[in-house]
């Protein structure tokens, strides 16, 4: 409380930066529960269960043979793994602390510290998840499943991309979220749940008719799953789709949303919490 507070170099001043957002980001990773292990192990069994959920739903359904012609369970993965990452980071920003936080009350606290640990955290979670799938499925089921992975760096940079793309759209749903907490928390929750179908990981893009096409090119993440295919797969060639697209989409989106957050960050009131 009473400190003088000194004069520091630009060095100093990001490493100080860079242990406050590695604190907080082991904070968001144990906020699911209080030990870090438990937590992770909790996501991990999260998308198993998702990815043996959607296997078990092709196979009764008889929609495997519409499926990319390979294995069958990294085209699963592809749109799983993507679309949790999507989700879960969309959340993670949507839900971090805003500026009327108790949070903010601790210097040198502030938001866009709090927006990338999130972003952080969920990436990191994901991206554990993902290795530890492929390797017990590479174990166990398939020692071969690297080898069919056709091009494993642009997979991972569309998995970067979806990342990328739920942290905008989030962006924007924390920047409205203090002016209508409810409304912006149910829509978020809409659009979430909505991407369960919208992303179109269930279905092989060039197979689509045109009519169907446009119930599906304006979402980020369905870009980004039909290109992780194209990837992922040496004889699939995705022709609807661009990585273009969502870049695009997402920088514009970050945009908007960090223009919007510093205008709210500006007329926050600390009454705003009594609203929630």
């Amino acid at each position: 409380m009473f400190q003088t507070a000194r004069p520091k170099s630009k060095l100093q001043s990001a490493i100080q930066i860079a242990e406050l957002i590695y604190h907080n980001s082991v904070r968001a990773v144990r906020k699911t529960h209080e030990n870090a292990f438990m937590a992770i192990l909790m996501n991990l069994l999260q998308t198993i269960i998702f990815v043996l959920a959607f296997f078990a739903m092709f196979e009764i359904m008889g929609m495997r043979r519409n499926a990319v012609r390979g294995d069958f369970l990294i085209y699963i993965m592809t749109g799983i793994f993507l679309y949790m990452t999507f989700s879960k980071t969309l959340g993670a920003v949507a839900g971090s602390e805003g500026p009327a936080s108790p949070m903010m009350q601790h210097a040198p606290m502030n938001t866009a510290i709090a927006i990338i640990s999130a972003m952080l955290s969920t990436l990191y979670i994901q991206v554990l998840s993902l290795v530890a799938v492929l390797f017990v499925y590479d174990v166990a089921f398939n020692p071969f499943v690297m080898q069919e992975i056709y091009d494993p760096i642009g997979c991972l940079e569309m998995l970067l991309l979806s990342w990328f793309a739920g942290a905008s759209i989030g962006m924007v749903f924390l920047a409205i979220k203090p002016w209508a907490p409810t409304p912006v928390s149910i829509a978020s929750t809409i659009f979430q749940r909505a991407n369960m179908i919208a992303s179109g990981k269930m279905f092989v893009a060039n197979t689509l008719p045109p009519y169907m096409l446009k119930m599906f090119d304006w979402n980020p993440l369905f870009h980004t799953i039909d290109q992780s295919r194209g990837h992922a797969f040496i004889n699939y060639n995705p022709r609807n789709s661009s990585w273009e697209y969502p870049l695009v989409v997402s920088i514009v989106l970050l945009m908007v949303g960090l223009m919007g957050e510093f205008y709210t960050r500006k007329h926050a009131s600390a009454s705003w919490s009594a609203r929630r």
